[in-house]
């Protein structure tokens, strides 16, 4: 695995610009939740939890990143309320370079918790809108 230049998903990410963020997006994206068990499918429903995520995380930073052809793994620290995180994003990428599959892991638990709540909270609260 190599390092290189900042994918254009965390350049997005960095900047809390969403709609670069879904530019990154393939229209069938598969998220792979570290809290749902089930994939979320589509950029619509996709775009959705990631907008209650970039919302939700404090002093959201990425402090590594490395490819391997279309993979890359995006390495990040963050808060949730009183809860410090550590994370990683990976993402495999389409043969237009359109992320196909973004999968996120976090640690540790009570990290884990405090994000799960906090965006499942926001994303009941959008909805009741």
């Amino acid at each position: 695995m190599t390092q290189s230049q900042p994918h254009s998903f965390r350049r997005a990410v960095e900047a809390g610009d969403l709609e670069a963020i879904v530019a990154t997006l393939s229209p069938g994206v598969v998220f792979h939740s570290p809290v749902v068990h089930r994939p979320i499918v589509g950029r619509a429903d996709v775009t959705s939890l990631l907008e209650a995520v970039v919302a939700t995380f404090q002093d959201f930073r990425y402090t590594q990143e490395f490819h391997d052809g279309p993979r890359s793994v995006l390495v990040f620290e963050a808060r949730v309320g009183d809860r410090s995180l550590q994370g990683v994003d990976l993402l495999e990428r389409d043969e237009d370079g359109l992320i196909e599959r973004l999968t996120v892991m976090v640690r540790p638990l009570s990290g884990l918790t405090a994000l799960g709540e906090a965006v499942r909270a926001r994303l009941e609260q959008d909805t009741t809108q």
